[in-house]
């Protein structure tokens, strides 16, 4: 059971952890401050495979539409990916990516909209970094190197997230410790360092929580591992670097309600120190963040 008691428990065994400062940058059109206050990241998924279908646009002239809309009901970030992460999702080679991608990327980016492309793809990520990519959200580690060298070059943003396999479409059982934060620590700090030896200066590091794990199929044993991590974020802090979440759907608690749960999340997510909350629903979860007083 969630309650104070527990809440206060992190708090006091982590206090620490909890003046930890994480750095500050400005990324995209009209310098979007990062670090110093929380930030939304709306969400377009250009598969038809996503299953989160309010966010699945099948043409770019929809796709455009739902990214203006989401920057004006308060994004500051549009997120775009070409591929669904689920197993048995569609995969695409570059050039598949990259013509649902360039189309949606180059429209909101003229129109001074932050554009984030999720790809594990190099080429994916160098071409749309010089059609004006604010963000690449990086899903694996296996070519992690040849993005972070092309992420510096174009003064961009990257958020890595914790893939345990070579990405997000290659991962299987998730390493299921009693804390899983030293496991992700150890991870991000590997791939810190060598962003950072490449020449990056704006990172966001993501436990990636909302990935598929074969062992993690289980809907109350995720979800718990869920809320156990996003209210002890303010642990990675430690790492100086701001953290995104990707807020999870829990559908199989959630059921009918599942529109629910993301805003659900935020709360636990904003409780823990996020800086970038990542939303299929962002008016819903706006306006939870806002009665938090986040913003």
């Amino acid at each position: 059971m969630l309650d104070l008691e527990t809440i206060a428990e992190i708090a006091d065994k982590y206090k620490e952890d909890l003046s930890s400062k994480v750095n500050e940058f400005t990324l995209g059109p009209g310098e979007i401050q990062i670090g110093k206050v929380p930030q939304l990241m709306g969400v377009i998924n250009l598969s038809t495979d996503s299953w989160y279908r309010e966010s699945v646009c099948g043409d770019a002239k929809s796709a455009v539409e739902r990214g203006k809309l989401l920057h004006t009901q308060g994004a500051s970030i549009i997120d775009i990916g070409a591929e669904s992460t689920l197993p048995d999702a569609q995969l695409l080679d570059a050039e598949g990516q990259l013509g649902k991608l360039q189309p949606v990327l180059k429209e909101l980016a003229e129109s001074a909209i932050a554009v984030s492309v999720e790809t594990y793809n190099p080429e994916v990520a160098r071409q749309c970094l010089n059609s004006g990519a604010a963000v690449i959200n990086l899903t694996g580690a296996g070519d992690s190197l040849a993005i972070y060298s092309e992420v510096a070059r174009a003064d961009a943003a990257v958020i890595i997230c914790f893939v345990q396999g070579e990405n997000v479409r290659q991962v299987g059982g998730l390493k299921l410790d009693n804390d899983p934060i030293p496991m992700m620590e150890e991870y991000f700090s590997v791939e810190i360092k060598k962003a950072l030896n490449e020449g990056v200066k704006k990172i966001f590091i993501d436990p990636g929580l909302g990935f598929y794990y074969a062992n993690l199929n289980d809907g109350k044993q995720r979800v718990r591992r869920q809320m156990d991590v996003f209210l002890k974020t303010f642990r990675l802090h430690k790492l100086g670097w701001p953290v995104c979440h990707a807020l999870p759907h829990a559908a199989e608690i959630f059921k009918d309600e599942v529109r629910s749960a993301e805003p659900f999340f935020a709360v636990l997510a904003a409780l823990g120190k996020t800086s970038l909350f990542r939303t299929h629903e962002l008016p819903r979860t706006k306006a939870v963040l806002d009665t938090l007083g986040v913003y």
